[in-house]
């Protein structure tokens, strides 16, 4: 997964046509490096389908509070800049629970390339 640096950057990547998930997370964020090992297999799981990029909530705060970016991780699926579906609870994130959000991301993304 590719860690981005700017708003820049991020905004260049959510402003492709295809899906990509951002991942917000930070270094001190135990729920994040819980889901370190098991991404891997998502991403290659979904690899040519989705683009996984990561950003650190704590390098970008005014990008975070721009999109409400409270609880972490989160996950956000954009399409053409636009927010298609979000992923955030208070409760430690399962990989079954992203794959969902993942796959529900994808149907919504199918569903507008459809309209």
């Amino acid at each position: 997964m590719e860690k981005l640096h700017t708003e820049a950057e991020f905004r260049e990547r959510v402003g492709r046509d295809g899906l990509t998930v951002a991942i917000f997370k930070t270094t001190w964020c135990k729920d994040c490096h819980y889901i370190e090992p098991f991404m891997p297999d998502i991403e290659r799981a979904y690899a040519g389908r989705i683009e996984f990029i990561e950003l650190d909530r704590d390098d970008l705060p005014d990008l975070c509070s721009e999109l409400n970016i409270l609880g972490i991780p989160s996950f956000i699926a954009f399409r053409n800049g636009q927010e298609l579906v979000r992923f955030v609870s208070k409760l430690r994130k399962t990989r079954e629970e992203i794959e969902q959000f993942l796959d529900r991301a994808l149907q919504v993304s199918g569903e507008l390339s459809q309209a």
